[in-house]
């Protein structure tokens, strides 16, 4: 186990590994903005806002980091009007550090209203049906105006599963996009560029983008396509695949990625950051995370219960409100229940990640993980 800081720098921007636990690490992302504590979740503020969340409950929630989303924000309200407002930061009152992604995901989601070619995309948004050209430089373009701290290279994701052509030729237009990319950026002290690792669930295109992308030497890495349709299992086969092909002495970053147990398991192989809208998008449907698993709060079995999510939590909506009352909310379709369960997942979120730092750090990555799972497997039924 590393216990002895191991630390790599570019410009103001530096990465240090603080303790390991076979591939689980912990450490810290240093950007001119403030520094990142890894393995570390970044809520998804896509539109400039963590949906039903006031920036200073996610401050407090212990995220050091958010994420912006590019194809939102350059449709609404454009990133020219967000930088003449004074950038993300200023506009959304999160004064953190922000990643921003590239757009090349939700352009992919956008199949039929796209037309991609070498150069880059073109595509209609599904807002008002306007015309916009995406291209590497463009989407560095706009995430500089946004004020972003880590930018993302522009790249094409391909749902899986899709054949080994399809794949291939994205994997290679995305080291192409890299270059691009990372030309664009330039240099912009105390920010970040991340490469991007395409390959799909093919082994040895993985393997390829991968060492292609560590030979432009990018401050980080990111790992797409993943999380797009294929098993858990086929996920993290493709994260071991890929990790030792990653320099070790910079961030590596699962993109989209995922459920609680997508989390700790990737964190076992040696990633650093995660982002997903699950824990946002489960909270306004009615569906809580908690020590002891997944919690449908429409289930009718809660009408009566007048014991709270979690007594235990850090967070005073788990806590403070009974399952009754949080039952009515969602079954009253309340958007004050949209709130209070954003709240609890996105506070679980933080303290798994939280555990997860203080266990690599004083070696009991393993016990931590078996006990985090043994509680999931009980269930909320029994008492708390």
């Amino acid at each position: 186990m590393l216990k002895t800081p191991e630390t790599t720098t570019a410009g103001e921007v530096s990465f240090a590994i603080h303790a390991t636990e076979g591939t689980a690490r912990t450490g810290a992302l240093h950007l001119g903005r403030g520094s990142v504590r890894t393995p570390a979740f970044m809520p998804v503020g896509t539109a400039g806002t963590v949906k039903a969340m006031y920036v200073d409950q996610v401050k407090d929630l212990g995220a050091d980091i958010i994420l912006g989303n590019t194809y939102h924000l350059m449709l609404r309200p454009g990133a020219e009007r967000v930088a003449a407002l004074g950038g993300l930061h200023e506009f959304s009152r999160w004064q953190g550090p922000i990643l921003t992604d590239s757009g090349g995901f939700q352009v992919m989601s956008l199949a039929g209203l796209r037309k991609l070619d070498k150069n880059g995309v073109t595509f209609r948004s599904h807002i008002d049906g306007s015309h916009h050209r995406l291209t590497p430089e463009r989407s560095v373009e706009i995430q500089t105006l946004l004020d972003s701290d880590i930018i993302m290279q522009l790249d094409e994701c391909v749902r899986l599963p899709s054949t080994r052509k399809d794949i291939e030729r994205a994997m290679r237009l995305s080291l192409d996009w890299a270059e691009r990319s990372k030309r664009a950026f330039g240099t912009q002290p105390g920010k970040a560029i991340f490469g991007i690792v395409q390959g799909g669930d093919i082994p040895d295109l993985r393997i390829a983008s991968a060492e292609a992308l560590s030979s432009m030497n990018f401050p980080g890495y990111a790992i797409g396509g993943l999380a797009v349709g294929e098993p858990q299992a086929v996920m993290l086969d493709m994260i071991e695949t890929v990790e030792p092909h990653l320099p070790r002495e910079k961030p590596r970053y699962l993109m989209g990625v995922g459920t609680p147990d997508d989390l700790i398991e990737s964190v076992s192989r040696g990633i650093d950051m995660f982002d997903c809208v699950m824990p946002t998008r489960a909270g306004r449907h009615g569906l809580a995370y908690s020590r002891f698993g997944k919690v449908n709060l429409k289930n009718a079995r809660h009408a009566e219960d007048p014991r709270p999510l979690d007594e235990a939590s850090s967070c005073p909506a788990a806590r403070d409100y009974s399952r009754a009352y949080l039952h009515h909310l969602t079954k009253a379709n309340e958007i004050l229940g949209m709130m209070l369960l954003t709240w609890i997942n996105l506070a679980y979120y933080q303290d798994l990640m939280a555990g997860m730092r203080a266990a690599i750090a004083e070696g009991r990555f393993a016990d931590f993980k078996a006990k985090t799972k043994e509680n999931w497997a009980r269930g909320d039924i029994a008492k708390l």
